[in-house]
Order: C-alpha cells, then sequence, then structure tokens
C-alpha cells in the first residue's frame, strides 16, 4: 500500500474514533471509481440517483460496498459500456470524459476497463450465442468460424489502449493507489449450461480462453503502468452464470434476474469489493 494511502486510511480510522462526524468526513480517503458496466454494476437495483440514466449505474455497485466499508469520500463516474478512450472523451451528452473526475488530491483509483474496446468481447458473447442456438448446443461453430480473430483483437488493440488508459490515469493522480479489477468469469472451464448461456458445449472453452486473454491483457498493462491487478480469476471460480441463484456472480442470459444479462448481480459486486479491499490490504 502506498504511504499516501496508508497514512490517509490511519488518519480517517483516527478521526472516525475520536472526532464527530463531519471531521471523519473532512479526513476520508479521496476515492475516484472509474469504469465500464462492471464497474456501474448495470442492472444492479436500485440505481444511483447521481448518474446519468444512459450509464446504468447502481448504488450497490463495488464501489459503492468499498467506500462504505472503509468510510471513503467517493467520486463514481462508471457508466456502461465504457471503453478506453471514454477516460479522456465524452461517452454521452452530459457524461464528460471519466478522467476530468481525477484530480491530483486522489488517494484511491479503481476500474474494469478494456471489456468493451474494438466491441470484441461483447461480440463475441454475441455471435457465439448466435452460433450455439443454430446448432442447438453441439459442436464448436463459434471457434470454427473466428478462429483466433477475437483474441487477436485484445493482444493487438485492446492491450496498447489499455496501457495508455492506465498511464492517463497515472498521470492525473500520481500519488494515488490505482487499482484495475480482472473481469470475474462469465462461463466455467468446459460444459456450459445450454438452458441459461446458449453457447455451444464446445465453444464454451473458447469464451473461457478469450476472457482469459482478455484479463492476461488488463494484468499485463497494470505491470506495465504499475498499477495494481485484482485478480478475481480463483475467486470467482464457481460463481459463473452457470450456476444457481445465491450462488452466481454472473447473471446468465435466460433464467436470470438481472435485465443486464452477463453482468455482475449485486453479490458479485460485493465480492469484487471484497477481493479489492483484500488485495490493497484495507479489509
Amino acid at each position: 500500500m502506498p504511504r499516501r494511502l496508508a497514512v490517509t486510511l490511519a488518519a480517517a480510522t483516527a478521526a472516525a474514533t475520536l472526532v464527530a462526524a463531519p471531521a471523519a468526513h473532512a479526513d476520508a480517503l479521496d476515492y475516484v471509481a472509474l469504469g465500464d458496466s462492471y464497474s456501474a454494476a448495470s442492472g444492479v437495483l436500485p440505481p444511483d440517483p447521481a448518474a446519468s440514466p444512459l450509464c446504468l449505474r447502481s448504488s450497490r455497485n463495488y464501489p459503492h460496498v468499498l467506500a462504505a466499508e472503509i468510510g471513503a469520500d467517493l467520486t463514481d463516474v462508471t457508466c456502461g459500456a465504457a471503453e478506453t478512450k471514454h477516460f479522456t472523451t465524452a461517452q454521452y451528452p452530459g457524461v464528460p470524459p471519466q478522467l476530468d473526475a481525477v484530480g491530483a488530491d486522489a488517494d484511491l483509483v479503481t476500474m474494469t476497463i478494456g471489456g468493451n474496446d474494438s466491441g470484441v468481447f461483447i461480440s463475441a458473447i454475441l455471435a457465439c450465442g448466435s452460433a450455439g442456438v443454430l446448432t442447438l448446443g453441439q459442436g464448436s461453430p463459434c471457434r470454427d468460424t473466428y478462429g483466433s480473430s477475437f483474441e487477436d483483437t485484445v493482444r493487438t488493440k485492446t492491450y496498447p489502449a489499455l496501457v495508455n488508459a492506465l498511464r492517463a490515469v497515472r498521470d492525473k493522480a500520481p500519488d494515488a493507489e490505482v487499482a484495475i479489477l480482472g473481469y470475474p468469469w462469465i462461463l466455467p472451464a468446459t460444459g456450459g449450461c445450454f438452458d441459461k448461456m446458449p453457447v455451444a458445449t464446445g465453444d464454451v472453452p473458447y469464451l473461457r480462453s478469450l476472457q482469459a486473454t482478455l484479463n492476461d491483457a488488463v494484468e499485463r498493462a497494470a505491470g506495465e503502468t504499475g498499477v495494481t491487478y485484482v485478480d478475481m480469476s480463483a475467486a470467482s471460480e464457481g460463481h459463473d452464470a452457470c450456476q444457481a441463484l445465491g450462488v452466481r456472480w454472473i447473471e446468465p442470459v435466460l433464467q436470470g434476474t438481472n435485465p443486464v444479462v452477463v453482468h455482475p448481480n449485486a453479490r458479485g459486486e460485493a465480492a469484487m469489493a471484497a477481493r479489492t479491499l483484500e488485495v490493497l490490504g484495507l479489509d
């Protein structure tokens, strides 16, 4: 943990213990949450009243959970469908570049980002789902059609975009602890659940490999820029969209509870917050 974050957290804890609430708030960590729909918790109720309706941001997203746990002063600009380019360009009318919210006095910045870049990941999910329906869940029609193209795009386009985005965050908040989360598993390693996630059996490991490639790009970009990587792989194993309600962290396409499918539910967001606190040593 950077010294500035440790000192600020210690001061906030002491203030909360020794003085009244207003003074404690004044000493709270300055926490800025950036990122896409996995950070915004798109589809999880209730919506954040401070957010643009276009962002589909929830007041139960992991930044809100994390901020409440440590008593941080949260500025949340997470927005569904955000790409790395939306750190420096406006995403929607009235939704400015996310980096506008980051100041030099920030103590903590978190995010998930990269999954929407080049449309590669959502395009793969949709393409493989459509192909799976046509083959009634048999074979590997998506892999047979697209081969390595999706992973090639992640390696050649998403990775450098992530490096540039994380460097831009570092430039805006050079003294902050900056953390980027990997994406929790959407599918199991093999088998799948065609009734919930209409992906052909042979394409389940294909999509799992694509997600692993995306998370690897996130991790490598974090290492390249001195940012903390919050690995969700081990923690989310067994909590994919194929699992039962109450176990899964990701809601499936069918039989789910989240109107924004293939996204974390409230349980998943809480788990992302807990893992981030653990990795940052704030738990």
